[in-house]
């Protein structure tokens, strides 16, 4: 079994499954620790339509799919903010294939990307209780910061200079 990682229109319909099963993941996280329930539908529904990842389209934006054995399995996106800043986004494995090494090749492409769009720096935020994605990114590299926006899900803010090749 092996990882692929490529290049997705974020408007494919691989992209909207694993945007909608990311965003359903993280949202009942959120309530399950906070109000001891999972997601309404209806907001569900409403948040997944409202944010399209148009923002993760070239020519500022990339987004990437990692394929085990073939099947889609997880994503990663990276979009320009400034000249020399671009952020980390939706990255996220399928729970059943966490551990096999999918989250570092999905991050290493998102850093490329970033690099080639000339960004120095790789910026992203995270909440409290991903404890995995805040121990992924120690791993690869990312530094614990003082926050950069003022997202009001985002509690942990981390930033990578990027070598540029």
């Amino acid at each position: 079994m092996t990882w692929t990682i490529s290049p997705e229109p974020y408007d494919s319909p691989v992209a909207a499954a694993l945007w909608r099963a990311y965003y359903t993941e993280v949202s009942d996280r959120w309530y399950l620790l906070h109000e001891g329930r999972r997601t309404d539908p209806a907001e569900l529904e409403r948040e997944i339509a409202a944010t399209t990842g148009s923002e993760l389209a070239p020519p500022t934006g990339r987004l990437f799919v990692g394929r085990y054995d073939g099947e889609p399995a997880g994503c990663a996106g990276v979009r320009l903010l400034e000249p020399d800043t671009a952020e980390l986004t939706r990255v996220f494995v399928y729970e059943r294939l966490r551990g096999k090494g999918g989250a570092p090749l999905l991050v290493a492409a998102a850093e490329e990307a970033a690099r080639a769009l000339g960004a120095r720096r790789l910026i992203l935020d995270t909440r409290g209780d991903l404890v995995e994605a805040r121990a992924l990114y120690a791993r690869l590299g990312f530094t614990e910061t003082e926050p950069h926006n003022d997202d009001i899900y985002a509690e942990h803010w981390f930033r990578k200079d990027l070598a540029l090749n």
